[in-house]
Formats: C-alpha cells, sequence, structure tokens
C-alpha cells in the first residue's frame, strides 16, 4: 500500500516552490555578472535558473502522482505524433506578428541594423541558448504539469489565464534587470504581461489540438528568439509583441478551434487525458 500522501493544492505548491528555487538562483546569476565571471558562466548559470519550474516539479512529483515514474511522464508528454498542420500553423502565425514587429521597430529605430546578430554562426548560437534555457527549461513544469493539472478543474480558457498570470509573475525579479523605472518600468511590466497571458492562450489552444509538448515549446523559442534579434527599443518590442499576440489570441478565443478552450468538447477532451 502507497503511504505517500497526495498534496491537496499541487499546482499553488509548484508554483511557490518554483519561485523560492529561483530566487537565489536569479541573485546567483546576477552576483556572477558583477563579479565579472567568463560569459560562458554567466550563460550556463541563467540557463540552470531558467529551469527552476522544473526542479520544482521533480521534487514535488512524488507527492503530485504518487507511484508514478516522472521520467515516464515527461516521455509521455511527447509521446503523441505531431500534426504537421498545427507546426505550421504557429510558425505560420509567428513569423507574421515577427514580421510586423520588425516593420514598426524599423519606421522608429535609428540604429544602422534592425537585427542584432550578422553572422549565420551567432544566430545558430542564439538559438540554442534560447532553447535550453527558455523553452526546455520551462514548458515541462508549466505547460506539461500545471497547465494540464488546472484544465481537470477549470476550462482551457480560464486555466491559460492562471498559468499566463503566474507564469508572467515569475519573471518579476527580471523585469528590475532591465534598467527601466518609474513609468517606463510600469509600461514594460503592463506590455509583458499582455503579450505572455497572450501568449499563453495561443500555447494552450494548440497544445489541446495536439498534446505534444514540442508545440508550446515551439511557440515559446520563437517567441524569445525572434523577440531578441530584433535591435529595437525593449519597450517599443514589448508594445508590438503586446499588440499582435493579443489579436491573435482573441481571434482564436473568438473562432475556438475546434472546441479546445471552451466546450463540451474541451471538457471531453480533458477528462479523455485524465483516463
Amino acid at each position: 500500500m502507497n503511504s505517500e500522501k497526495k498534496l491537496k493544492k499541487p499546482v499553488a505548491s509548484f508554483i511557490l516552490l518554483t519561485n523560492i528555487i529561483f530566487l537565489p538562483l536569479f541573485c546567483l546569476v546576477g552576483a556572477i555578472k558583477v563579479l565579472g565571471f567568463p560569459e560562458w558562466v554567466f550563460n550556463v548559470m541563467r540557463c540552470i535558473s531558467a529551469w527552476s519550474s522544473t526542479f520544482a516539479f521533480a521534487a514535488l512529483f512524488k507527492k503530485i502522482y504518487p507511484g508514478q515514474s516522472f521520467i515516464q511522464f515527461v516521455k509521455d508528454k511527447f509521446k503523441n505524433k505531431l500534426k504537421f498542420s498545427v507546426i505550421l500553423t504557429v510558425i505560420m502565425i509567428q513569423v507574421f506578428i515577427f514580421l510586423m514587429v520588425t516593420f514598426f521597430v524599423s519606421n522608429n529605430s535609428e540604429a544602422d541594423s534592425i537585427f542584432k546578430i550578422s553572422s549565420w554562426g551567432m544566430l545558430i548560437y542564439f538559438f540554442l541558448k534560447n532553447l535550453l534555457s527558455g523553452p526546455m527549461g520551462e514548458e515541462i513544469g508549466w505547460r506539461g504539469f500545471a497547465l494540464m493539472e488546472l484544465q481537470k478543474k477549470h476550462s482551457p480558457l480560464k486555466a491559460s489565464i492562471i498559468i499566463g498570470f503566474w507564469w508572467g509573475m515569475w519573471h518579476l525579479p527580471i523585469w528590475f534587470t532591465t534598467g527601466y523605472v518609474g513609468i517606463d518600468l510600469i509600461k514594460y511590466m503592463l506590455f509583458f504581461m499582455i503579450a505572455i497571458l497572450s501568449t499563453t492562450i495561443i500555447m494552450t489552444t494548440f497544445y489541446n489540438l495536439n498534446r505534444n509538448l514540442i508545440i508550446p515549446i515551439i511557440i515559446h523559442q520563437f517567441f524569445n528568439f525572434l523577440t531578441g534579434i530584433i535591435n529595437g527599443n525593449l519597450i517599443d518590442l514589448m508594445l508590438y509583441n503586446a499588440i499582435f499576440y493579443l489579436v491573435v489570441a482573441v481571434l482564436i478565443i473568438v473562432i475556438n478551434p475546434k472546441k479546445v478552450l471552451y466546450g463540451k468538447e474541451a471538457t471531453n477532451s480533458i477528462n479523455g487525458e485524465q483516463t
């Protein structure tokens, strides 16, 4: 007989522990930067800090799912066959947003080049660095566990808004490293939260359409990577991303493809996942 007790509030415990793990790691990353350690040490520690949600979920796993294997749980999140139509759609959406953001930034920028990276080698390095830190490190916990767990009690739309909010708040310490203060900091935080809530709704939609964690990882990667290579004012970048991702999210909510965000089909889909 398994004597382990299940957590009564697994998602809340996960969010709390994620922040408890992240804060000291974030401070360590800052200390490494201030003390002048080599750039590779800084990048490695920043990557490790981004995995705080996965560390938290792994630590709590046996209390959330007694008797189950963490490794098998993760494998199951990638076992469904990827749908080409889903992958193509999310890539087209984000490439379109990237082009629109680039267009508006280029019209308001005085920089010589609209892009920060000028060589293919640096572009590949930046792509891989982003993939290993943000998307790979965060999605197992936030989408693979927390989102799916909340969908057992709430509609996918409501669950995505809840997770989007707390996922956004997890970034709070990072906001204060931007150098912005006063009204600029408030604007950046507002635009960031709108963008991240909208992105979460998009993630939830296409994740539920395919049920493979590669989907939110792709969306997360394209958001970070494509935004990161544009040479523009950070507040402007967040503003344009917030506008375009919000427009897409609202359209998706209205269309509600295959009823995956709300409705009887969404409920049946989640019940099927639990079974």
